[in-house]
Order: structure tokens, then C-alpha cells, then sequence
């Protein structure tokens, strides 16, 4: 049984509620017991028992994800370990009195903070998008009794009529079908309206999309007309299972985990390096509440405090930069994973393919091209008149002087329609003799079935077993090259009559076959090799045969390597598909979930992924992947469902978009390489200080404002210039890397603080007066960690075989000559400075050329030691 009663113990009785059908039920059950099974009848439901099921299975609406209030999303934004740790450590400074770095640290927090909420304050509104796709009424029979009834008050069992241009209303299995063709592109992705007819399907098994006898809700009606009764609604519907999929916080992506590690990194080293800093200064100086001041300094210039806003504002200038190219950016975070991405899954239809049918040839049975065959096509388009379907929008296409010439020497007198169980429809017109011609259009076997003669060299033969042999040759070899097949067929009728009717089917010549593709787009064949050279590998994931892929990626020089069916991958477990995935290029005949078990199943091989899709049934997969990529033209729940959206769906454009997106993650990279080894090894260098040194290394304040004017030149690195060398290849997050890069590299600038140390107090005689230490150290520190930005922003020789962009360039200077002029300015006193004597300088342009050199060396070692780019 599909629908059950419930029993008085919670099993089924009379009056009970019903089970919920499996579309798989639904598509085998004859119609009567459908029906029976509903409670229904032809007729539909009383208003009464529509009511009543109305109150037990809810609205016939799709479920949302609840929409979070801006004050909410607000808050979000402060939750992040790093915001945390800066207002922790804001709130210590207050608490202690110092007002100037509690200032600097909110600012910084709250500017990072509000330009991340202003860019990102739209919400997710995929399922509040669906419901507004089916905000319409449907023609129901309530009592016997056509009404138009509003879509969410549907129930199961109830009866609606469909015709040309309607939505479907809910999930329906029909009981009567005429001429009845749906299009499902927004479910399935493909353009070819399915044929539907009321039929029951005892073996259907497969794509449920599939089931000819089952329209699903979110689809629409292209012709005919048809009634059915609803099994299911709102949330049970295929469509509403797609849309809880998207309830949710998304998960994590590569982006939001890089960012987290390295800020755990830093927050452990703070951990470490504060109490250090504290108990060595108290136990030194005695002096414990200087020593917890300057260790809670210690502490926020070790935190990166500017890398919200960096991070931020790379990614806002990212968006703008990619909005330049066609690329519109929904998410700022997906930015640098569209850089990192490695694995591309996309879709064929209007992406590989023009996403349009064409006719490609007019073939007789011998493969020869013949234009006759095309001129009776076209009378056979041209004169019916149900709702032409694409194949005959293609054949229309292909008008030309001859063809309109040749169709007006024809008069139509009448046409047999399509229908399901004859898959095929003919036209009669008659000639300039007078003389009655019917042209048949239609499946290969069903046409052929009619067929006595084959046309042979403009003449007609009686058919054999090698004309039928050598036809299903044909028709084999091009449907493996991607094409659909459909024959021509004519008779001449020996009497003229008014009426004709499908007895009059039979006895045809057949003239050939007409083959129809939705052809490669010129351009992807390049864009598939570009983004080759980028290091992105391309996966088809499409709900078309596998063999039409096959044929699309062939012409366009794609490599293909296995192809997987979603039958294959329903029988798979997830350690299977992970395996196998990696193997296949193309995988064919896929459902929504098969798409999101493949996108999850490469992100647990380490892959980062994008995702191209522009339908509804592409909206969870989308969401899934580490960046969603759909199109303006996309259903919007696909819109909203992703990242990127592409004002043309166009791999070229794609690819324009990738460089960008490298582009970010290499800014960014760019910021924690260098603030981070710099901060580091600062600390590095205030510990050793504290082991030996009479007073404090530095003040507090000195501290903070090192750290202030060292993030201020770092301000302009969303400017800078990446080199082609790094945008060639995937990025994806290294915390295990960056590490080493930080314990290697930092320790170089404290050698040279150090070595600051020494000059300060044995040749400037810095032992007696900690304020010419404290402005000493200061200023070399300034200078060798803001100039170090252009050795450490590039693999190559900085200023000659690579330049940083003029903003860099001028921030960088600008902040080394006003930490010079400091010492000299009215701000020493308030600071703790003093001048500096001539020879100092000499000395800090000696330790910067040889510090420059250096780490240069380290450098080029590091990389070539790590193969890290």
C-alpha cells in the first residue's frame, strides 16, 4: 500500500493521517490504487476532508532558514577568537588605566567589525525565494467542482488540472495526460522538456525525475494537458527536500579554517610568550604592575590585531577588482577560495554547451547529408500547430530562401498531434499538383515501424534487414556522438480526403534522420585549457547520459577519465565514492544529493572545491562546496545559494575570476608571513632583553605604538601586485607551513635587535640611560620590520625583478621617515624618546643592508628547502 491508515495504537486506521509516498510507489501503483490509497477519487476531496488535511499536513510551503535579524548578525561578527581576544585585552587596558591603548585596540576591532558587516548583511534568502517561485493558485476539484485554489492550501489526494504554461503545483501522479511535455530544467538542469504520461511504471527504478508518470513541484508545463492527483506537498516534495537542505549555518570553508588555525597559532603564542615577558620583568624589577603593563603591551603587539580589517578590506578590493571581470561576489570570504580551488564540478548544459538545441545534420540512411530531408522537416514544423517544442524551434531555424520557397508551394489540410505512445506526429499539406503528402517527424523506432520503403538514391525501396541494420548502425554510431536522433518519414496518399487520423500512419518511405546537439561553446575548449594551466582540474556533473558528455568534453580536449553514473554512486558508500571520484571526469545521470555526496566526497580527499550550477537542484551542492558559483540568469535559488555569481556563464570569465581570487589569498599571506615572523621575532627579542637588561626593553606604549605605525604601511597591501608565478597554481591554507616560516624568519630580526642592543649600550653608552636604549631599539625595529615587507612580499629579488605597487611603496617610506623623525619631534617627551646621535644612523643603514641580504638568503632557502611558494 502507498497511503495507509493509522490504527488507534499509532498505526494506521480509518481517519487517520497518511503515510507519505515514495515517488518510487507513486510511479509503480495503477492509478485506481493510487487513488484508493489517497482516499481521493476523480472527483477531489470535499471541502470538509480538505480542511481536515489541511490542519494535519501543514501549508503546501517549502521550509525556510530562519532569517537572522541585523542585530544578530552584528554580534556574529564580534564571536570570532581574534575579536575576542582584542576586546579581552582592550578591557584589561582599561581596567589598568591605559586609555590610549584601549583606544587604538577598540578602533581597530571596531572598524574591522563593521566594514565585515556591511559587506555581508544580505541573508541567506534561498528558501524565502522558493516560496515565492510558488506563490500562485492551481485549478482544483474540491466536491467535483473546478475552483482555483491558492498553492499552500493543497493537500494530498486533491485533484488539479494542468495545461501549457502552469506550474506544477506540488509533487502529482497523473491519471489522465494529453500531449503532456514538462519542462524540468530548473530540477534536472536540462533543456529538453520530459514527456509525461498517466501510465503505471511496475519496474521504475533510478532517477526519480525520471518517472514519466510524476510531475514534480518547482517544474512547469510546456503543452498539453493533463490531470493528477497530489501525493505529496510543502516540505515532502522533491523540491522542499532540496530546499531543508539549505536550512543552516553553512559549514566552515578552507577560508574561515585558515584564518581560525593561524589565529589559534597566535593566541597559544600570546599564551606562552605574556606570563614569559610578566615573570621575568616582575621577578627582575620588583616592579610587578610595570611588568604586568608591559607584558599585557607584549601582548597585543603579538596579537594581529589588524587582520580583520586587512583581511577585509583585501577581500572588499577583491570583490571590486573581480566585479570588473563579470564576477559579482555574494560571500567575501569565497574569494579566496575561488583562488584556492583546485577541482571545478560544473554542469554541461549552457557552460561546455551553448545551452541551446541546434540541428546539426540531415542524414539519409546511407549517412549521406541530403537537403530534402530538411524541406520536408520543415513543412512538418511549419504547419503543426501544438506548442513547438525546442527540436522544432531548431528545424525552424535553419529557414532559408529554399525552404520558404518550398513550403509555400504546400497547403496544410491536417495533422495528426503528438502523444506519448506513438512519439511521433505528422502533418498532410497538399502539393502544387493537388496531390495529398503525409510527413511524419518522431522517434526512430516508432516512425520506422510505419515504414515499408527507405529512400535510396532519391528512390524508394522496399525495406530488409540490411536497410534495418544499416539504420540502427547510424542512429548507434551518432547517438554515441552526443546527438538525438529523430527520423522523417512521408507518404503519398493515394485518395484526398479532410481528416486523417494515426490509421493513416503506415505504409511511409523513410527519407533519414535528422540529428539534433546542444553544440560546445567555441570558447570552452580554450577556457578548459587555461584553467588546466591554473592547476584546476574539471568535473562534468551532469543529469544528462553519460555519452552525450563524453562527446561534449571530446570536442573540447578534455581528457576523459571514468565515467560515473548516479545509479553507480547510489550503490557506493562514502569511502567508495572517494576513491573512485578522483578517477572520474564526467559523471552522468545525477540527483541533487548525488552532487553534494560528490562535492563532500572530494573536500574529504583535500580538494578545495568549486561548484557551477544554475538550477534549483544544484542549489545543495552549491551550498556545499567551498565556493558556489552560479549565473544572473540562474533560478534564484541558486543565486542565493551561492558565492559567485557570474554575469556570464562563461569559463573565461571564470578563470578571470580565479586569477583574482589568488590574488587575495596572496595579499593576505602576504600580511600574516610578514606580521606575524615581525611580531615574533619583537617578542622573541623583548624576552632576551628582560633576561639581561636593568629596565625594560620598551615601554608599553612604545610597544603599541611600533605596532600601530608597522600595521599602518601594511594598510596598502591590497594594492600590491602578486607575481604570475604564484597566481599559476592553487593556494590553499598552510598553518603547519607558515609556521615554520615564522620560527625560521623571525629569529633573523631578532639577531639584529640583539645586535641593536649591543650598539646601544656599549658604543652609545645606552647602560645608564634607558631612554636612548628605548629610542634606539624602537627605531631599528620600526625601520628593519617595515622595509623587510619588500623582501618578504615576493620569491624574487625585491625592487629589481619585483616591485611592490606605489601605495606600498609609499607607505612603507612614509612610516620609516616619521619613525625617524620621532625622536625629534613634540611627541618624544609624551613617548619616552630621545634624539639619536649622527652615528646611530650609520649604523642602522649597515644592520638594514646586511639584515636585507640575510633574510634574502633564508628566503630563497626556505623555498626551494619546502618547495613553498
Amino acid at each position: 500500500m502507498i497511503g495507509k491508515k493509522r490504527e488507534n495504537n499509532g498505526n494506521h486506521v480509518s481517519g487517520g493521517t497518511l503515510e507519505a509516498f515514495s515517488p518510487v510507489e507513486a510511479a509503480k501503483a495503477e492509478v485506481a490504487s493510487v487513488l484508493a490509497d489517497l482516499r481521493s477519487s476523480k472527483g477531489g476531496l470535499s471541502h470538509a476532508e480538505a480542511n481536515h488535511r489541511l490542519s494535519e499536513y501543514g501549508l503546501n510551503e517549502i521550509a525556510s532558514e530562519k532569517k537572522v535579524g541585523w542585530p544578530v548578525r552584528l554580534f556574529s561578527n564580534f564571536k570570532d577568537p581574534l575579536s575576542l581576544l582584542l576586546l579581552a585585552l582592550g578591557v584589561l587596558s582599561w581596567f589598568t588605566g591605559e586609555t590610549k591603548t584601549t583606544g587604538m585596540i577598540i578602533f581597530m576591532l571596531l572598524m574591522s567589525v563593521l566594514l565585515r558587516f556591511v559587506q555581508e548583511t544580505r541573508a541567506d534568502a534561498s528558501a524565502e525565494k522558493l516560496k515565492a517561485m510558488v506563490r500562485t493558485v492551481a485549478s482544483v476539484l474540491r466536491g467535483g467542482i473546478a475552483k482555483d485554489e491558492p498553492l499552500k492550501n493543497l493537500v494530498p489526494g486533491d485533484v488539479v488540472h494542468l495545461a501549457a504554461g502552469d506550474m506544477v503545483p506540488a509533487d502529482v501522479r497523473l491519471i489522465e495526460s494529453n500531449d503532456l511535455f514538462v519542462n524540468q530544467a530548473t530540477l534536472t538542469g536540462e533543456a529538453m522538456p520530459a514527456e509525461k504520461h498517466a501510465a503505471a511504471l511496475p519496474n521504475a527504478k533510478g532517477v526519480v525525475f525520471e518517472f514519466q508518470n510524476l510531475c514534480f513541484m518547482g517544474s512547469n508545463v510546456e503543452s498539453g494537458t493533463a490531470v493528477g492527483v497530489v501525493v505529496a506537498t510543502g516540505k515532502r516534495t522533491q523540491l522542499g527536500k532540496l530546499a531543508k537542505s539549505l536550512e543552516g549555518a553553512r559549514v566552515l570553508t578552507s577560508f574561515d579554517k585558515g584564518v581560525g588555525r593561524f589565529t589559534w597559532l597566535m593566541i597559544r603564542m600570546i599564551a606562552v610568550m605574556t606570563p614569559v615577558v610578566f615573570l621575568i620583568n616582575g621577578f627582575r624589577t620588583g616592579d610587578w604592575l610595570g611588568a604586568f603593563l608591559f607584558a599585557l603591551a607584549v601582548a597585543v603587539g603579538l596579537a594581529p590585531e589588524m587582520l580583520p580589517m586587512i583581511v577585509t578590506v583585501n577581500l572588499s578590493r577583491g570583490a571590486y577588482d573581480m566585479s570588473q571581470k563579470k564576477v559579482i561576489v555574494k560571500r567575501l570570504n569565497s574569494i579566496q577560495n575561488f583562488g584556492a580551488m583546485d577541482v571545478l564540478c560544473t554542469d554541461k548544459t549552457g557552460t561546455l554547451t551553448e545551452g541551446r538545441v541546434v540541428l546539426i545534420r540531415h542524414l539519409d540512411i546511407e549517412g549521406k547529408e541530403n537537403e530534402k530531408i530538411l524541406d520536408f522537416a520543415y513543412l512538418n514544423s511549419y504547419y503543426q500547430t501544438g506548442l513547438k517544442n525546442l527540436l522544432d524551434v531548431a528545424v525552424l531555424k535553419h529557414e532559408t530562401e529554399v525552404t520558404r520557397s518550398f513550403s509555400q508551394n504546400y497547403k496544410k489540410v491536417d495533422e495528426i498531434p503528438f502523444d506519448f505512445i506513438r512519439r511521433r506526429m505528422s502533418v498532410v499539406v497538399e502539393d502544387p499538383a493537388g496531390k495529398h503528402l503525409l510527413i511524419c517527424k518522431g522517434a526512430v523506432e516508432e516512425v520506422v515501424s510505419k515504414c515499408t520503403h527507405v529512400l535510396i538514391g532519391g528512390k524508394a525501396v522496399t525495406i530488409d534487414q540490411y536497410h534495418h541494420s544499416h539504420k540502427d548502425e547510424l542512429a548507434d554510431k551518432m547517438n554515441r556522438e552526443g546527438f538525438r536522433i529523430v527520423a522523417v518519414a512521408f507518404r503519398h496518399e493515394p485518395l484526398a480526403k479532410k481528416a486523417y487520423s494515426v490509421a493513416d500512419e503506415k505504409g511511409m518511405t523513410l527519407m533519414g534522420f535528422l540529428a539534433f546537439l546542444d553544440p560546445p561553446k567555441p570558447s570552452a575548449g580554450q577556457a578548459l585549457a587555461e584553467l588546466a594551466e591554473y592547476g584546476i582540474r574539471v568535473k562534468v556533473l551532469t543529469g544528462d547520459s553519460g555519452l552525450v558528455a563524453q562527446k561534449i568534453c571530446g570536442d573540447l580536449g578534455l581528457k576523459v577519465g571514468r565515467v560515473l553514473s548516479g545509479e553507480e554512486i547510489e550503490g557506493m558508500g562514502d569511502a567508495q565514492l572517494e576513491k573512485v571520484v578522483e578517477e572520474a571526469t564526467i559523471l552522468s545521470k545525477l540527483e541533487p544529493h548525488h552532487k553534494e555526496r560528490v562535492i563532500r566526497a572530494l573536500q574529504a580527499n583535500g580538494h578545495a572545491v568549486g561548484f557551477l550550477g544554475d538550477g534549483i537542484n544544484d542549489a545543495p551542492a552549491l551550498k556545499a562546496a567551498d565556493v558556489g558559483i552560479s549565473v544572473d540568469t540562474a533560478a534564484d535559488i541558486a543565486k542565493e545559494s551561492s558565492d559567485i555569481i557570474l554575469l556570464e556563464k562563461s569559463l573565461t570569465v571564470l578563470k578571470d575570476g580565479v586569477r583574482e581570487g589568488r590574488k587575495v589569498f596572496g595579499n593576505i599571506v602576504k600580511y600574516i608571513k610578514m606580521g606575524a615572523s615581525s611580531n615574533f621575532g619583537n617578542m622573541f627579542s623583548v624576552v632576551g632583553g628582560s633576561l639581561f637588561l636593568p629596565f625594560l626593553p620598551m615601554l608599553p606604549i612604545q610597544v603599541i605604538a611600533n605596532n600601530v605605525l608597522y600595521d599602518f604601511s601594511q594598510i596598502t597591501i591590497p594594492t600590491d601586485t602578486v607575481d604570475e608565478e604564484y597566481i599559476k597554481r592553487p593556494r590553499k591554507w598552510d598553518i603547519g607551513m607558515i609556521e615554520k616560516f615564522i620560527f625560521v624568519l623571525g629569529p633573523i630580526s631578532s639577531l639584529f635587535d640583539f645586535a641593536t642592543y649591543f650598539a646601544m649600550l656599549y658604543l652609545f653608552g645606552a647602560w645608564t640611560n634607558p631612554e636612548l636604549f628605548h629610542t634606539g631599539w624602537f627605531v631599528e625595529s620600526l625601520v628593519t620590520q617595515t622595509l623587510i615587507i619588500h623582501v618578504i612580499r615576493t620569491n624574487k629579488i625585491p625592487f629589481i625583478q619585483s616591485r611592490a605597487s606605489w601605495p606600498i611603496t609609499l607607505s612603507t617610506f612614509l612610516v620609516v621617515a616619521f619613525g625617524a623623525w620621532l625622536p625629534f619631534s613634540p611627541l618624544a617627551p609624551m613617548l619616552g624618546f630621545t634624539g639619536l646621535p649622527p652615528l646611530y644612523w650609520a649604523v642602522l643603514i649597515l644592520f638594514v643592508v646586511v639584515y636585507f641580504g640575510i633574510t634574502q638568503w633564508v628566503k630563497w632557502w626556505f623555498v626551494r628547502r619546502y618547495q613553498w611558494e
